[in-house]
């Protein structure tokens, strides 16, 4: 089943979008005895690129007024701040801003024709940062692996206590009665050794054991949980920020989002890419989705490795 439009199932996630915000959240779920886990990836835009077009003004007003440069400042079609600022980098390029220069208007027609190309750098310019909960440490041990272009700050069970545990089931589970209830159990299970565990580590610090002794209140406690962590599984919470260039995300998507790809982190990809082409329509317009037999989606694009 071919789905071209990003923005019907972005309302179907329960999407937020407005003037400050994109994001699709995760509702939090609890185990009969009170452990908190989460279903589903929760993706936050937390910064994108904001471009400030009049600081041109000072640059295109320096050549010969014959080549018209100031006009490019009234360009009647606004473009996403992101395909803006990659637009801009572009056109520097070739000194493209008189009359005969590509328009906004026409600024699919001129990403796609740089997309064919490959010439992907001056999508490098525009930043976008997630911040990504609900994943698995399992997600995040693959999503660390994307360097190029990528910036990482993730949670640290070290110096996070036990009242911030949360777990993530995964798909498989969900609407399998006996595997949700085994998850459910299991999850208890290891919240019970995690506080049990803690508790006697404590014990055994305050009993003066060398190996856990410190003298910083800090220093403490991430002698215990560094210790006590070892008992949590893979799918402990790790919620993470992410930032990374437009040229890096769509790399991103298209491994991650593919049909190929590990369906837990299929699901953040494809959650991620629709945030991104509700934030920028003409960066990220050439992809479309599919619905896959399992109920989940791939994303596709023409225009791949640019």
């Amino acid at each position: 089943m071919s789905i071209s439009d990003a923005e019907q199932l972005f309302q179907e996630f329960g999407g937020e979008e407005n003037i400050h915000t994109i994001a699709l959240h995760a509702p939090t779920h609890h185990t009969p005895g009170g452990i908190p886990y989460l279903q589903l990836p929760g993706v936050v835009v937390l910064a994108r690129p904001q471009v400030d077009l009049a600081g041109l003004s000072g640059f295109l007003n320096g050549f010969d007024s014959a080549l018209r440069f100031p006009q490019y400042l009234d360009d009647p079609t606004q473009l996403p701040d992101s395909a803006q600022l990659c637009k801009i980098a572009g056109q520097v390029c070739y000194m493209s801003f008189g009359p005969g220069r590509t328009l906004n208007a026409q600024a699919k027609r001129y990403f796609d024709n740089l997309k064919s190309s490959g010439h992907g750098s001056v999508l490098e310019h525009a930043n976008f940062s997630f911040l990504f909960y609900g994943i698995s440490r399992s997600v995040t041990h693959e999503l660390v692996r994307h360097r190029s272009g990528f910036s990482f700050s993730q949670l640290s069970q070290r110096y996070v206590s036990g009242r911030m545990l949360r777990f993530v089931e995964r798909p498989e589970y969900r609407n399998e009665q006996q595997l949700h209830q085994q998850f459910m159990h299991r999850i208890e299970r290891a919240a019970e050794e995690y506080n049990a565990l803690t508790h006697h580590l404590l014990e055994m610090q305050q009993a003066g054991v060398d190996i856990l002794s410190a003298e910083a209140r800090t220093d403490l406690r991430k002698k215990v949980q560094q210790c006590a962590r070892s008992v949590l599984p893979n799918e402990t919470e790790a919620p993470i920020v992410v930032t990374a260039n437009v040229r890096a995300w769509r790399h991103f998507i298209e491994m991650r989002a593919s049909s190929h790809a590990e369906i837990e982190i299929r699901e953040l990809a494809v959650r991620v890419f629709l945030c991104l082409r509700t934030s920028d329509p003409i960066l990220f317009g050439d992809y479309a989705l599919e619905q896959l037999s399992d109920s989940t989606y791939s994303v596709k694009t023409p225009f791949q490795k640019v």
